[in-house]
């Protein structure tokens, strides 16, 4: 047998069994998260410190966030991941990690009393948006941009229910914000006014948790009115986002049974 070809087959074996690897990530956190009720997921800097600011609003956050009956979801790590889960662990409430397999700077948290390891970024942001009715993102580096830049893009396109993002710490994210608007938006186009209207930026911790509630509560957002959409467009996936309309074929109706 050509060793070429023993490679590929070897090869392609391994990608295949890989899939069962992925498989298995979304099984366990849905096994584990499927009974945590309302959650909210906070992000931030792994880097931040126990006698930083941002750090105790953390604790304080998640504090409150477990007395008005949700679960906190994190990253699991150190830094605002870390404040997050003590604060919901101190209050005596459900505090979930959701870690990563890294090369260095992830280092579980011993507040967690849901703790899941994912090797892939993927199966673990699915984690983050299903189980959660909103989202609290701290200061934070290239990590936080990520989750909160893919929270805009589900809510801007549809593609999943609109949900309360709030950002705490205007000292850090009016210059992203600024950005946003000079430029993306007034320069370039890229984004339209209401899209500025996605989110929400506070220094104040119970305004925070206050904003999180009332739209769990009266299941209201905020922001831009919805359009009008095909109901089957709107159904809900497994994985908490919406189906849509399949982009090729354009169709607008479909059987009520389309799955």
């Amino acid at each position: 047998m050509n060793s070429n070809n023993h490679c590929s087959e070897s090869n392609l074996s391994q990608e295949a069994w890989r899939m069962f690897r992925i498989l298995s990530e979304f099984v366990e956190g849905f096994e584990t998260l499927s009974d945590i009720g309302p959650a909210v997921t906070v992000f931030g800097s792994a880097r931040t410190k126990p006698d930083d600011l941002y750090y105790q609003k953390a604790v304080e956050c998640s504090r409150k966030l477990v007395g008005e009956d949700f679960a906190v979801i994190t990253g699991g790590g150190p830094g605002i991941m870390e404040a997050a889960n003590k604060g919901a662990f101190e209050a005596g409430g459900t505090s979930v990690g959701l870690n990563i397999s890294l090369p260095m700077e992830q280092d579980p948290n011993p507040f967690q009393t849901h703790e899941i390891t994912f090797r892939y970024f993927f199966a673990r942001k699915v984690m983050f948006v299903k189980y959660a009715v909103g989202f609290i993102c701290f200061p934070g580096g290239f990590g936080t941009m990520d989750e909160f830049f893919e929270s805009m893009t589900l809510i801007q396109t549809h593609k999943t229910s609109p949900f309360p993002v709030v950002l705490i710490g205007t000292d850090f994210w009016s210059g992203l914000v600024d950005w946003i608007k000079q430029t993306m938006l007034d320069k370039h186009q890229c984004i339209s006014k209401e899209d500025l209207d996605l989110f929400r930026i506070t220094d104040s911790v119970d305004e925070a948790v206050k904003i999180i509630k009332e739209c769990h509560d009266t299941k209201k957002y905020w922001g831009p009115p919805q359009p009008e959409m095909p109901a089957h467009a709107v159904r809900q996936t497994a994985e908490g986002t919406r189906y849509g309309v399949d982009p090729r074929s354009n169709r607008r109706n479909v059987p009520t049974d389309f799955c």
